[in-house]
């Protein structure tokens, strides 16, 4: 095998308020938990069933923690998109323990808020700006109805000659 990917994508609810620290050296981190569910119809008893993983979610890109601090709350809807990463630390009692967390670094990972507009409906990844601008004006776009206009303009401008 030529290489390997390491990506994670999920969708679901913050499990409580994101908790942002601070480094001595001026970056922050942020921490938070996702709850992913999955329910399906047992065949047998023919009732709802519904199992949930909980994700822990590392961020060190300073972007995305300014939007967290401002938007993301407990049960905030959120799509992540970042990378595994098991570290090893040692517990208070001396025991070394691991963790596995879905990582977002800087240039490595992307975060869509979920959450209608009134909300907190934004989006943003490493490397993309938000424009809620550009989504009212492509809302307004089509409220007002100038696709038919377009598509008229495009249908007159169609040569007819083409030989296939």
């Amino acid at each position: 095998m030529a290489g390997s990917v390491n990506k994670v994508i999920l969708i679901g609810n913050v499990g409580q308020d994101p908790e942002i620290r601070s480094f001595q050296s001026g970056g922050r981190v942020c921490n938070l938990s996702l709850a992913t569910s999955e329910r399906w119809k047992d065949r047998e008893t023919n009732e709802q069933k519904e199992r949930t993983q909980w994700h822990r979610v590392v961020v060190f890109n300073e972007n995305l923690i300014n939007l967290i601090e401002q938007y993301v709350k407990k049960g905030s809807k959120l799509f992540i998109e970042g990378q595994l990463e098991t570290r090893k630390w040692t517990d208070a009692n001396g025991q070394e323990k691991y963790s596995t967390e879905v990582v977002l670094r800087n240039f490595k990972g992307e975060m869509t808020f979920l959450d209608s507009r009134g909300e907190n409906n934004s989006s943003m990844s490493n490397n993309e700006n938000v424009n809620n601008d550009m989504d009212d004006k492509v809302s307004n776009d089509k409220a007002s109805n100038s696709l038919p206009e377009s598509i008229e303009k495009i249908d007159s401008d169609i040569d007819d000659d083409i030989p296939f």
